[in-house]
């Protein structure tokens, strides 16, 4: 429970990061995308007003004190407006539209004051059409502004969203990959165990307890492991070998166990015990199930740009071509590991090679440190 909570606030304090980062990075991208719409404003209407025979240079102090006003009716638009970017669009819609209404008639008025400033000592005179015209631009240009304001606010909104559902994914698939690996030990447990309760039985009370610390061994090993990370082909074979060396205290004088890794792949990285259900299985329903000599045998090499793993074990004869029920329950959890860690390129495939030879095969991506 204490993980699961840990895992919690973990994700929420990654998540608040994330937001105070992303609107931190929305308040300077709209500081950058004001002033660039202004600077755009102030240039196309110094170029509208040279062609229409006003020097640019002269009226370029009057244009610039009208469109800094510009800017502060526009922070204070920009400010309203955030107040209803949680509401529907239309109603985002008609606020702009409000406001744009609203700051135009004080933009024009502004505008005229200072014209009679500019003009002065010369004698300003009210002109209605022009004040109209001035009054449809400006509101033309409040309107433009919010409208970029409020796509861009929906953009970061939508990548925001984005965010969160890729983190939400990693999580979730963090989660079930744990769930999958956690089965593993359980399982393992169990059979370990009742082989113990075997030895006991048997009155082998040297072997069980040599059982015992191999057993302590090998879970402190495994329980150490992050299932989310991959490790070495090597470091996943010396797991197994720990796992086999329990199980030979019971098995010693019928189980032989080869590997046959090739250099290549020994530092392909691997999901950590994606082989146990399978040696287990190889104990199980191959040493367990026999009284003779069993070999179980691992071949590891990379083959058409993937890691091709096979194990082999042998079999009673009169299992050829049948899978007890419980065999396939470690064979499904492989295949869910398999397709949850590499949802494109990975394989498995099981089956008989031949009477009394069952072999199991997985083909992965190559990952490498």
């Amino acid at each position: 429970m204490a993980s699961l909570t840990e895992a919690g606030f973990g994700l929420a304090a990654r998540d608040d990061k994330a937001r105070d980062w992303g609107r931190g990075e929305q308040r300077a991208a709209i500081r950058k995308l004001a002033a660039a719409y202004w600077a755009a404003v102030f240039v196309s209407t110094s170029v509208l007003w040279g062609i229409a025979g006003t020097d640019p240079v002269e009226s370029a102090p009057g244009k610039l004190a009208s469109i800094a006003f510009a800017l502060l009716l526009t922070i204070g638009m920009t400010w309203l407006l955030k107040r209803t970017l949680t509401r529907p669009l239309w109603q985002q819609a008609a606020a702009a539209f409000g406001l744009s209404l609203l700051a135009a008639p004080v933009s024009a008025v502004v505008d005229f004051f200072i014209y009679v400033v500019c003009v002065y000592p010369e004698p300003a005179y009210f002109d209605t059409r022009e004040f109209a015209f001035g009054l449809i631009f400006g509101m033309s240009l409040f309107f433009g502004w919010c409208c970029l304001y409020l796509a861009l606010s929906y953009s970061f909104a939508l990548a925001d969203g984005e965010r969160r559902m890729a983190a939400l994914r990693e999580e979730a698939l963090s989660a079930q990959m744990r769930a999958l690996a956690y089965q593993v030990n359980p399982h393992f447990l169990f059979n370990t165990l009742n082989s113990m309760a075997g030895l006991i039985e048997e009155g082998a009370n040297t072997n069980a307890r040599a059982m015992v610390l191999q057993l302590s061994g090998f879970l402190r090993k495994t329980l150490s492991l992050d299932p989310t990370e991959d490790i070495p082909l090597r470091e996943e074979l010396a797991l197994q070998s720990d796992y086999l060396a329990v199980e030979s205290t019971r098995f010693s004088d019928r189980m032989n166990v080869v590997f046959s890794v090739e250099d290549a792949a020994q530092d392909v990285r691997v999901p950590p015990l994606i082989l146990q259900p399978i040696f287990e299985n190889a104990v199980k329903y191959g040493v367990g199930a026999t009284r003779g000599a069993v070999e179980i045998a691992l071949r590891a090499e990379v083959k058409d740009g993937a890691l091709a793993l096979t194990v082999e074990n042998d079999v009673p004869m009169d299992m050829a071509g049948t899978m007890p029920p419980g065999m396939g329950i470690g064979l499904r959890n492989v295949a869910d590991r398999m397709a949850t860690h590499f949802p494109e390129g990975a394989m498995l495939s099981s089956g008989y090679v031949r009477p009394g030879r069952f072999a199991v095969s997985l083909t992965l991506p190559l990952v490498r440190s």
